[in-house]
Parts: C-alpha cells; structure tokens; sequence
C-alpha cells in the first residue's frame, strides 16, 4: 500500500522527511526519531509494565527511529530512584523482554541512550520537586568532576578521582556489551542536558587543575574516552552517535564554538550521528524559547560534519519538520513531547506531506472508506 494525501509519494516526489537515512551500519526508513523521555518508573534500574505499554505504543507509530529513555551505565549514574539502568543482569533480562516485546509488534529500529547524572544524580522525580535527595534522606553521594553543585543550596558533588573517571568509562563499556546483547541497532551517548560527560565539557562544572579539566582538549578528553571504549565495545555492527547541548545558554560556559571542535573530533573518532539538544548545565541559562528554537545548533554542526545530524526541540508541525531537512537545517528530526501528545504523529505527517510510513495491518482498518491508503507495507515483527 502507498501512503498519500492528495497526491502519490514515490521516489521522485517523496517528501524529504520520508526518505531513507543511514547512519552508521543503519538504515532508518524516514527521518524521525522518537526522543529519549525519561520515565522515572524503573524499580531498582529494571524496566517495568509502564515501559512495555509506553514504548509499545511509540514502536507502532511509523517513526524511523525510537530512542529509549537515558539509561544510568552504574547505580550511581541515577538521576532518580525511578530511572532504567543496564548495569547488572537483572537490568538486562527486564530489557530482554521488553525488547522481545517491542520486536513482536514492530521492525522500527531501536536505540539505547547511555548516560549518567553526575551531579544530577539522586534527584526525586520530576513530579516530587525534582531536588536533590540527601544522604541523610535515602539518597546517594553525586559524582562530578568538580565539586560543584547544580544549584547553590544544594550539597556539593564529590570530586572524581582518576579511578572514578576509569571506573566510569568501563562502566559505559560494560552497558553497550549488554546493549548489543539485547539486539539494540544504535546507541547514543548523552553528552548534554547538564548529566555527566556535558560536566566535563562546560567551564561551569569543571574547574579540574588535571588532564581532564582546563583546557577544551582536556575538557573533551572523558567524552572521547567514552566513545572510544563504547565503539569497541559496540563493534561494527552498532550505529554509535552522540546527544550533544550546543551551548549552556550561558555567558562563559560551552558554547557552539566549541561544539564544533568536539564534533569534527568526535566524527574522526568514529562517530556515527550527532543528536544536538542544548543547555541543562545551569539554572542561570537563558533559552530562547520558540518553535524549532535550537535549529540553528544542528545547522551550525551540519556545516561543520559529514555525519547525519538530528535537531530538536519544539518541533511540532508536519510541515516545519519537512522544511527543516528540505532546507537542509539538519538530517533527521526529533520529537518527544509531540510524541506523547500524538502518538500517531508521523501518520498525520505522511498524511499531510504525501509520504510513506510503516504501520500494524491491525490499524488499517482507521483510514476512511474512499481515502487514500495511508500505510506502507509491513512485516510485523520481521527484519
């Protein structure tokens, strides 16, 4: 069957948003991708039947990619009691049959984000204030690489020792073992939103007097350090790509400029896409809100890289999202909020633009008599 509004989509006028994009080993059928969203409804870092009925619903919804939620590589890598973990087999068999679930229903292609808090960690969940738990109140000592913390009322972070900074590397090794294991096609390594490796990179949480603080080479040095041992861990099989904040927003802090050093360094090292976000270091950030309001970073980054680049960030309209890889602003767009507003939203794309996307036979039946088909071919649950 072939999806259409008004008019045929084939590969002579196909829409850009519905063509194919490869990153790394992967092909994706279309350029949208499901951001990672942080559910805070994991039990001891295993996933639990919210996930399954969350992200079964987004696998069947004709993205091109579907990004779980940042998941901590240790017990201390938590941002809250409720996030996913892949630091031990319990964790992996809780992903093992959510996956084994996820690839019944769906061929979407499946990516893991791979993160930790640093000193955003032991935090209370969003809708319990989101402050950081004390010691005193059940909560666990953050890691950063200074002893600074994310807000001044707030106790300090302890500062990361060499074995703490080689501990966390093999940590993130270790995950992606378990990753490829689980089948996951990608994973992206979260570089942003003010958690662990964006630490190092901004002056406004590291003031290191070591290898790993001052400089920007030394400031980049942990984040290459993880992609280096996470590609080999990966293999070649495994897209491997990076969520990156372009800018703290912030006077003095990471900005674009040195954004675009450390992607040209992450593309020679190997890197398969860049996923550029921004802020999250900072309470004194000021982001211009507005739709597609961090484009602009991704545009910067596109001219900077080969590598495919994804953009996000109130990215809602159909048409907004074909502008934007039409133009050539970026390669692929990202949408979570507009996900879990409409989680059929690449339907009504493909509707409204003429393009193809991937659905259940099951939902077929949707499409009013006499309308266009609106669904591509399928085989559930095959690859």
């Amino acid at each position: 069957m072939t999806i259409a509004s008004t008019e045929t989509a084939d590969a002579g006028n196909r829409p850009a948003l519905f063509a194919p994009l490869t990153i790394g080993p992967l092909t994706l059928p279309n350029r949208i991708m499901i951001s990672p969203m942080c559910q805070y409804s994991a039990v001891d870092g295993n996933a639990t039947p919210w996930h399954t009925v969350h992200l079964g619903t987004l696998a069947i919804s004709g993205a091109g990619l579907l990004c779980l939620e940042a998941t901590a590589v240790n017990p201390a890598g938590r941002i809250t009691y409720g996030c996913l973990g892949l630091y031990n087999d319990d964790n992996e068999a809780a992903l093992g049959q959510l996956m084994q679930t996820l690839r019944a229903v769906s061929a979407m292609p499946l990516a893991i984000q791979l993160s930790h808090a640093g000193r955003k960690a032991s935090s209370r969940s969003p809708w319990d204030g989101g402050t950081l738990i004390d010691l005193a109140d059940g909560g666990w000592q953050p890691q950063a690489p200074s002893a600074l913390p994310q807000k001044t009322d707030e106790a300090a972070p302890h500062a990361m020792r060499r074995a703490d900074i080689d501990g966390v590397i093999a940590d993130f090794a270790a995950a992606t073992v378990r990753a490829k294991r689980l089948g996951f096609d990608a994973i992206e390594l979260h570089m942003a939103h003010g958690y662990l490796l964006h630490q190092f990179l901004s002056p406004l949480a590291n003031e290191r007097t070591d290898d790993y603080g001052g400089s920007l080479e030394n400031r980049m040095r942990l984040p290459l350090a993880v992609l280096a041992a996470v590609r080999e861990a990966a293999g070649t099989g495994m897209a491997v790509g990076v969520r990156l904040s372009g800018t703290d927003w912030v006077e003095g802090g990471w900005d674009i400029e040195q954004s675009v050093v450390l992607c040209k360094r992450l593309e020679a090292a190997g890197c398969a896409f860049l996923d550029m976000s921004s802020g999250g270091i900072s309470p004194a950030q000021k982001i211009p809100l507005g739709p597609g309001y961090q484009v602009h970073l991704a545009q910067r980054i596109k001219n900077e890289v080969a590598m495919p680049v994804m953009t996000v960030g109130l990215i809602t309209d159909p048409r907004q999202a074909e502008s934007i890889i039409a133009e050539g602003q970026a390669d692929m767009v990202a949408l979570a909020r507009g996900m879990l507003n409409d989680p059929r939203w690449p339907w009504r794309a493909a509707a409204e633009l003429g393009g193809t996307v991937q659905a259940p036979q099951q939902f077929w039946r949707c499409l009013p008599h006499g309308t266009p088909p609106i669904f591509g071919d399928i085989r559930i649950g095959q690859r």
